[in-house]
């Protein structure tokens, strides 16, 4: 069944309208880890959808600009998606790091914002405030570089963690002006007043784009969403795609509420990506 054929929203119908009538204004953005790449244990072991590379290089010629939005540093994002040098990728751009790292394919060059002294503070105080709280094996931390992450998926009851660790992980973050950023089974630790909405509004409005589609799969990604909602109250198309988990659970439902679509994880976006493709191709 092809994307048209699955909006049951009017939004959701008027947005894949807009877009099939203005591609050369529209803007595909998507987020990496849960929307393009499977969630894994271990981040740095997340790689791309096999599909992706595919489905992107065919629908992004067809289209104004398509840009990954991620929290990962911007190069860890193209090394793991295998976006350099992939024909049709020749103007892609990936924000890292919500936007503070923003790397662009026409020049394979990585530019960014200096990193924020209180994640040096906090990357320092987290081992030891995590042997404090007794946190079991099984959690870990992931050095994002401007941000870092505390990880509960790996651990024997990892919601159950989550939310013990939601408090103390607050306060730390808070002495350092950072903020704490919950996710599925995970909290980030990162500087305020950034996320995925505020980057992706400043890469619309450089690109004076028209209609829009955001994809994404956590809570992270809520900001971007609220963007797109921003321009549908204007008057401007967009579309909604949240990628669900493929392991039996439910959706995050702060995103699957909004979203005009819901798919089975990176390769239900992979055939969203090659139905739009075909339907501009045509």
């Amino acid at each position: 069944m092809g994307i048209a054929e699955q909006l049951t929203s009017p939004a959701g119908r008027d947005g894949l309208a807009g877009l099939l009538a203005d591609p050369r204004a529209a803007v595909v953005g998507l987020d990496f880890d849960g929307t393009l790449a499977p969630i894994v244990a271990d981040p740095e072991q997340a790689r791309a959808h096999p599909g992706v590379v595919p489905a992107l290089g065919a629908l992004a010629p067809l289209v104004g600009a398509v840009v990954i939005v991620t929290g990962r540093p911007a190069a860890t994002a193209v090394a793991h998606g295998g976006f350099a040098g992939a024909p049709g990728l020749e103007h892609l751009t990936v924000l890292g790091h919500y936007g503070a790292e923003r790397w662009d394919a026409a020049t394979g060059t990585v530019t960014a914002a200096p990193p924020p002294p209180g994640v040096a503070a906090v990357r320092a105080a987290l081992p030891g405030l995590l042997a404090d709280l007794g946190a079991p094996a099984g959690t870990f931390v992931e050095d994002k570089e401007r941000a870092v992450a505390v990880h509960t998926r790996r651990a024997p009851d990892p919601d159950g963690l989550l939310a013990r660790l939601s408090g103390p992980l607050g306060e730390l973050a808070g002495r350092h002006g950072l903020v704490v950023e919950p996710g599925r089974m995970v909290l980030e630790l990162r500087p305020p007043g950034v996320d995925k909405g505020v980057a992706l509004r400043g890469f619309l409005a450089e690109k004076a784009a028209g209609p829009v589609l955001f994809a994404g799969d956590d809570l992270g990604d809520l900001a971007a969403y609220a963007e797109v909602a921003r321009r549908r109250e204007a008057g401007l198309p967009g579309l909604l795609v949240c990628s669900g988990p493929v392991t039996g659970e439910p959706p995050v439902a702060a995103l699957a509420d909004r979203a005009d679509l819901v798919v089975a994880g990176p390769a239900g976006v992979v055939d969203v990506l090659d139905s739009l493709a075909e339907l501009l191709g045509r």
